[in-house]
Order: structure tokens, then sequence, then C-alpha cells
């Protein structure tokens, strides 16, 4: 894979008076990939992802995201992202091409550029024959591709998706991911934590986190050679049979 690091943190950590959440973790991901953040509850991961979204500052360690720096331009960081959290922001009484109106705006986006971002993406995503639909009046997985287009509407170099698939049927999850590979093609980098395995399969590489450690990073087919594994979910098992801590 060629390209640039769009994400580079060296010996990044994070603490909480004498608990360390995030323990001293360096790697890079690089532009056009789909990267896996794995871990269990209280592995670290949503601490870490915390600080590279610019909503948390670390203890210590450095961190670039889209070429901003994680300790001085957390601002910059927070409108040159995209980001789709596990409980997303929708405007439920409003339509679909409001909401897409309204988080442009938010981007900081001129609304004729709006507009126009909106088509592309909704025609895309096959939106276009519910964009004057109410987003409460549509299914769980149209809400959750909604969020995802709201999250890309401006372009961003980087998409974090924090669990995106949760709640969903498996047919759903697969369109899902077809999205994903879809708007990577288009050149937006995704950073993707997710609690199935099957998905992480998908992931062109994988982190897993261990009590605030990664103790793993490769390809999928490279973790589970070395492993030994036939799954990545089997891979997972086998380190998170370390773990010492739980949330």
């Amino acid at each position: 894979m060629q390209g640039y690091n769009v994400i580079e943190v060296e010996h990044l950590t994070k603490k909480f008076g004498s608990f360390t959440a995030v323990d001293d973790i360096s790697f890079e991901v690089i532009r056009g990939e789909i990267f896996g953040f794995l871990g269990a509850n209280g592995a670290g991961k949503t601490t870490a992802m915390k600080m590279l979204t610019g909503l948390s500052f670390p203890t210590s360690g450095k961190g670039m995201v889209a070429g901003y720096d994680i300790w001085t331009q957390s601002e910059l960081i927070k409108k040159n992202i995209g980001y789709m959290s596990q409980k997303f922001a929708l405007y439920s009484d409003l339509t679909v091409r409001d909401n897409i109106e309204i988080f442009g705006g938010i981007y900081g986006m001129e609304r004729h550029d709006v507009r126009r971002r909106a088509v592309e993406l909704m025609d895309r995503l096959g939106f276009m024959t519910e964009k004057n639909e109410r987003v409460k009046d549509l299914p769980q997985g149209w809400k959750q591709k909604l969020a995802f287009l709201v999250s890309i509407i401006h372009n961003p170099e980087i998409v974090f998706l924090d669990e995106p698939t949760g709640g969903v049927d498996p047919a759903a999850r697969r369109q899902f991911w077809e999205l994903i590979y879809d708007v990577v093609d288009s050149g937006i980098t995704a950073f993707v934590t997710t609690h199935y395995m099957d998905e992480a399969e998908y992931c062109n590489r994988i982190s897993m986190m261990v009590d605030g450690r990664i103790d793993a990073l490769d390809s999928p087919s490279a973790l589970k050679k070395r492993f030994g594994a036939v799954s990545i979910g089997e891979v997972f098992d086998i380190l998170a049979r370390g773990a010492k801590r739980s949330e």
C-alpha cells in the first residue's frame, strides 16, 4: 500500500491519577487504508480514540492526525476529520436533507458546496428517494448509513468509525462495509473500532490493545499466521486471555 501517514503516534500515554489507561503506544495509519483498532472492554481503545480526535489531551507522547498536532491543534483536527460515534447524533424530527445541510454547516462548508456534496453522496449511498423522509421514520440501518454520510460530508482525510454497525443485522453490516470500501476508494482513510471479529477481517491492518498497550499490529493474514489461528476472533481470544483489567 502506497501513501503517506495520516496518523502518527509516538509513545502516547494517558493517565488518570495512578491508573494508566493508555500505556506508551506507537503506530501509524497510512492514507487510503482501513485500519482496525480493536480491544476488549477496558483495553484503552476509547481513551486512545478520544486523544486522536481532539476530545482529550494525552499525559505524554506525540501524535499527528491529518497533519495536525494533538497537543496544540485539536480544534483543527476536529474540523479535518469525520467521526461517527456509537450513539450518533442525528436530528430525528428533521429530514435526511435537513440533517445533511446542518452537519455541512457545522463543518464550515459553504451552502452551495453542501448541496453539491449532498447530491453526490446521497446518490452514491442510495439515499435519493429518502432525502425528504424524517430521520425518525427510517429503519435503523438507514439511520446508520445517514450518520456515516454526514460524517464524510466535508470530504475529510480520515473518518473515525466507532462501532458503526452495532445493532444491525448481518446483511446490513455487509452493506455498510461496502460503503466503507467505496469511500476509501475515493481517498478517505477509515479508522474503525468493532466488536465483530468477522468485520476485522475486512481491514488492511489491525491493532489489538490489551491493558492499555498494543500487543499486536499487522494485516489479518499475518496475525493469523503469527498466532497459528484460523480467524481474527481466535487471535483476539488468545491475546485477551492475558488481560488483567476490565471496565
